[in-house]
């Protein structure tokens, strides 16, 4: 039976494959590139109401926000990661395989050998503690400084600083792979 130009290979289903997950990617990358900015401004609106109202118990949305958001962030980020890895790791090499070829896809691998990658990836890492761990802790400290401070706020503040520890651990846990 001759070929045609409609047959379906183990290759063309592979590079469909890569096609797809790496738009999965892309949508991922600007979502989560998204939900920083939506945090920083979520955030900075609830500074200018609470300094606008004088309500420091309106500091204690922030840590909210940013649990969510940052485990939003986190999650987005890690699939990111899990689709390159994929593709170096299962798919290229497969592809490689089937084709003959040395290697496929060398750009999943050959922008991860950058000098400077580490650094960048320390500062992300920073940035991500600053605006989903330090921001909230500041707001939290405020409220705890405020003569709203009262037993039962102070004990979700404590929750909330519960949650935000959590989430700084699973940053810094994810950070070192």
């Amino acid at each position: 039976m001759a070929a045609t130009g409609d047959d379906v290979t183990e290759s063309r289903l592979l590079l469909a494959e890569y096609d797809r997950i790496k738009e999965e990617q892309k949508t991922r990358i600007g979502f989560r590139d998204n939900l920083l900015y939506f945090t920083l401004a979520a955030s900075t609106a609830v500074l200018a109401l609470t300094v606008q109202s004088g309500q420091a118990r309106l500091l204690l949305t922030v840590p909210v926000i940013c649990v969510v958001l940052g485990w939003t962030y986190l999650v987005n980020d890690e699939k990111i990661s899990a689709v390159g890895c994929y593709v170096r790791d299962r798919l290229g090499p497969r592809l490689a395989e089937l084709s003959g070829a040395d290697a496929a896809f060398g750009w999943e691998t050959y922008h991860r050998g950058d000098a400077s990658r580490t650094t960048r990836k320390r500062l992300q890492t920073a940035v991500d503690l600053f605006t989903y761990l330090v921001l909230p802790m500041i707001c939290v400290t405020g409220f705890w400084c405020s003569p709203e401070a009262q037993p039962p706020l102070v004990t979700v503040s404590g929750v909330q600083t519960l949650a935000l520890a959590v989430l700084g651990w699973q940053f810094l846990r994810y950070a070192e792979r």
